[in-house]
């Protein structure tokens, strides 16, 4: 099935997510990813979840808890907190949603914090993608939404690259726990 029907259905339905997982769209981009290192998804996921920080701070102006999330992940990542507190900012983020009005934000609110969550561990990777692609979809609507979303799916993959190639030059600090 095509991706844009299974978002159709999946909006017809009402479900809140509008990706899977398992859909055949998403599987070259879980493959990509699988092979990645840890430190590479972490920098490509916060370098993402940097963007979508900015709109919703466009949309939602003093509203801090994605910034806050973002923050305490990269701590985290260096190892400059430890994981509770940075847990902690996380489902902040996440509560965040609960209190939004836009389908299009509070998806964008469980991206940032799916992101930040991939200092835990790589299997969070995907979750970016399947709310941020959700995000783009509610706030464009359908069939609007086709351009934006391959093109979207194509710049993971490019960034993915992008910190692949920069992961040997990254200047920051690693946590102990977040292997070479």
């Amino acid at each position: 099935m095509h991706w844009l029907e299974e978002v159709k259905r999946r909006l017809k339905n009402r479900n809140q997510l509008l990706f899977r997982k398992d859909s055949d769209f998403l599987q070259d981009l879980a493959l990509a990813l699988a092979s990645r290192s840890h430190r590479t998804l972490i920098l490509w996921a916060l370098g993402l979840a940097a963007g979508t920080v900015a709109e919703l701070e466009a949309r939602h102006p003093g509203e801090r808890r994605p910034a806050e999330a973002l923050s305490a992940a990269r701590a985290w990542a260096a190892g400059e907190l430890k994981m509770r507190p940075a847990q902690r900012s996380i489902l902040r983020c996440h509560a965040l949603a609960k209190e939004l009005p836009s389908p299009a934000d509070i998806a964008a609110c469980h991206a940032v914090a799916q992101a930040c969550s991939v200092v835990h561990t790589p299997g969070h990777a995907l979750g970016y993608p399947i709310y941020d692609l959700t995000s783009l979809v509610r706030r464009l609507g359908v069939p609007a939404c086709a351009a934006a979303v391959e093109a979207r799916k194509q710049a993971y993959f490019e960034m993915l690259l992008y910190w692949e190639e920069q992961l040997p030059s990254y200047r920051g600090s690693w946590a102990a726990f977040l292997p070479e």
